[in-house]
């Protein structure tokens, strides 16, 4: 950890950083091992002082995978994840909360993206330390910003099969605001009635996301990340909560960090919400008004970074 603090402290110096081969390399067997590995296993999440305990299982085999994840902490819910999309059981309210499949969607732990090269544009990458993580010989691999836009990263997989066993996101501080930590791991072949939710849900409440396609520019709003390496990868209409208004959504990703941004009709909210900049863990919120409308950021990604996008966020009516 203190030559990750150091290797942030060198500033500009990282623009000209190169990444280690080696590193990028452990990269592509890491999100390559997230793509075809099937698996049981418990892991811990934690954000901030806030920590939660999961079960989770996945099945990969001709037909595509699926992955049913277990809430051990707090309120029960399960939630099943298919190439059709997620369902979130809770059966305390007799509820399943349904998102169809989206462009965005990954499938747990697969944190990097599909085209690996472009990370060394925005990220430093070296071999880190070894690890030993849940009874597995690790190898870790870390990411370091190459400015002040984006979290620092630091990975530890399986030596043998590349399965990521632990991550923990950086600030600039160098200190972890966001983990997650295999407690418990068995790599191999899982039955798929491990994968099949544990409710018949026969007549529970369904709430659909209801997302589809948009462009929102037509509506009269700019939307713009403004950030270097942050593509445009959906742009969607939703629901949001119970209520029967529409809200438009824009994400943007640099292939590990993601930002999305709400636009929401202030005379459709029942309640309230504080304008300006809030924090959980790992993510940033930013809200203000715009047209009567309430603009929320939320980022994986510093303050600055997530302020920066709201405020560029502009409507002007449509001729």
């Amino acid at each position: 950890m203190r030559g990750f603090a150091l290797l942030l402290a060198l500033g500009c110096g990282l623009a000209q950083a190169q990444s280690s081969p080696e590193a990028l390399a452990l990269l592509g067997r890491i999100h390559q091992a997230t793509q075809r590995l099937s698996y049981t296993g418990t892991f811990i999440y934690q954000q901030g002082s806030r920590t939660e305990v999961s079960r989770i299982a996945r099945v990969v085999d001709a037909s595509g995978s699926i992955e049913k994840l277990e809430v051990l902490d707090g309120v029960p819910r399960e939630v099943v994840r298919t190439r059709e999309g997620v369902r979130c059981y809770l059966p305390a309210s007799q509820t399943v909360k349904v998102e169809r499949a989206a462009s965005a969607q990954r499938d747990f732990p697969a944190i990097l993206p599909d085209r690996l090269n472009e990370l060394p544009k925005h990220y430093v990458a070296t071999r880190g330390e070894n690890a030993r993580v849940a009874g597995f010989d690790c190898v870790s691999v870390t990411l370091a910003p190459r400015d002040d836009l984006r979290y620092g990263y630091v990975l530890w997989a399986d030596a043998s099969t590349g399965m990521l066993l632990r991550a923990r996101t950086i600030n600039e501080k160098g200190e972890t605001i966001e983990q997650f930590t295999f407690t418990q791991l068995q790599i191999g072949p899982v039955a798929r009635d491990k994968v099949r939710p544990k409710h018949a849900a026969r007549n529970w409440r369904i709430e659909d996301a209801a997302a589809a396609p948009a462009d929102l520019s037509e509506a009269g709003w700019t939307v713009n990340a403004d950030l270097p390496g942050f593509h445009k990868i959906d742009e969607v209409r939703r629901k949001l909560r119970e209520s029967q208004q529409f809200v438009g959504q824009v994400v943007y990703s640099d292939g590990l960090a993601a930002v999305s941004i709400f636009i929401e009709p202030l005379a459709e909210r029942r309640e309230t919400m504080r304008t300006g900049m809030s924090n959980l863990g790992a993510f940033n919120i930013y809200t203000r008004e715009v047209a009567n409308h309430l603009v929320t950021v939320v980022g994986e990604t510093p303050a600055a970074s997530v302020r920066r996008i709201a405020d560029r966020v502009e409507f002007k009516r449509p001729q």
